[in-house]
């Protein structure tokens, strides 16, 4: 997910990220002690802690199940977190620390892609890589067409929703037209509006409108009235769920009947606080993971058993992300950062929280995406699909 790119510019910390990181070098982990230190650079206080504390909850629960099985060939993995507040300059003081002062081999988190991107050069430059849990912006991973070679995440990229949710309206809907409504102020929104044009349109698919509207607005009616002249078959809103729940909302009360899809932006339960149980029937979003789902019942039930409340998408994600590293950790045999580095690139079939993964050469994992429908007040997993590689 991209969440938090709403409202968190990076900050102009690329000077002194790359100081930083040209001080640090070579202060790596380390790779012999009995313990192998994992980082946690998470948003713990500030505008966006809710998804920093859940994706930290996550990744604590599966290094608690790894180390009471025996740690990794022996080793405990023992979890040092930083608190970002939330800005993408703390992210980079909390990975400096975390890499200098705690000495860890691998960083897990930020939580959302500003942060992450932040931190990334002081962590390539000391050769010690991340796992991003949630940040689904290409840019984490690849910047100017060449791959981050520190940079991984255990969640899907941006760019795959739009082309599953095409994939989604041409084939399991079967519509034939579209029309599309972006929020202007995100790149996540208009890159997921873009994708979902060009595989709709691919499919066979016709898209006759395009608009757009701005964070915080309030009023949608007028735009929407014209949307429903199109009388397409399905709409089409990328965007979050403060703005989401409101169109659903306004567009039920002009008479708009026809299915509304989304993307994980809307995976958040104030969509049917905002919206209403009923206006959000007919509704569909793509998103990581649902806790429906059979195949992560074990999951669920571990995290419900410690934490007492059910999982949400970011302590799957976390989850996975603690998954992915006792694992590469496992096949490089070592805490050496650079060894964990080349096996979570060879990540393949890897069982975790949400699935299963493959790590792709531009090292975003290769999963299914999730489908779920609103209905009646609960979200019912209707499809499971695979989205693009980048292989």
């Amino acid at each position: 997910m991209n969440f938090g790119k709403k409202g968190l510019k990076l900050a102009s910390v690329l000077m002194g990220t790359m100081l930083m990181g040209g001080v640090l070098a070579g202060c790596g982990s380390q790779a012999d002690s009995n313990e192998i230190k994992v980082g946690a650079n998470f948003e713990m206080t500030g505008n966006v802690a809710n998804y920093g504390a859940a994706t930290l909850d996550g990744l604590k629960l599966a290094i608690d199940e790894i180390n009471d099985a025996g740690g990794v060939d022996g080793k405990k993995i023992t979890l040092v977190t930083a608190d970002n507040k939330s800005e993408a300059s703390e992210a980079v003081n909390a990975a400096t620390k975390l890499i200098s002062d705690d000495k860890v081999s691998v960083l897990v988190g930020p939580a959302v892609t500003a942060n992450v991107i932040a931190e990334s050069q002081v962590a390539t430059d000391n050769k010690v890589p991340i796992i991003a849990p949630d940040a689904t912006s290409p840019d984490v991973t690849v910047e100017n067409g060449k791959v981050k070679p520190f940079v991984f995440r255990s969640c899907f990229i941006d760019p795959q929703q739009g082309t599953v949710m095409a994939k989604f309206a041409s084939e399991n809907l079967k519509a034939k037209t579209a029309v599309i409504y972006v929020d202007n102020s995100t790149d996540y929104s208009k890159s997921l509006g873009k994708v979902f044009k060009e595989k709709f349109e691919a499919a066979g698919g016709k898209v006759l409108m395009e608009e757009a509207f701005l964070a915080k607005d309030q009023d949608f009616k007028a735009t929407l009235t014209k949307l429903k002249t199109a009388n397409a078959d399905v709409i089409f809103v990328p965007a979050y769920y403060e703005e989401v729940g409101k169109i659903v909302k306004q567009a039920r009360e002009l008479g708009i009947t026809c299915p509304i899809l989304g993307t994980d932006g809307w995976d958040d339960s104030k969509v049917t606080d905002i919206a209403g149980a009923e206006a959000l029937n007919n509704t569909y979003f793509s998103t990581h993971y649902s806790d429906k789902d059979e195949s992560v019942k074990p999951f669920v039930e571990a995290f419900k058993s410690k934490y007492g409340h059910m999982p949400n998408v970011f302590a799957a994600l976390g989850y996975d992300a603690g998954k992915m590293l006792a694992d590469a950790i496992k096949r490089a045999g070592s805490g050496d950062p650079e060894k964990i580095q080349k096996a979570l690139e060879e990540t393949k079939d890897l069982k975790v929280g949400t699935g299963t993964i493959t790590m792709d050469k531009n090292h975003n994992p290769i999963k299914q995406a999730v489908i779920l429908q609103n209905k009646d007040g609960d979200r019912v997993m209707v499809a499971k699909i695979m989205p693009d590689s980048e292989d």
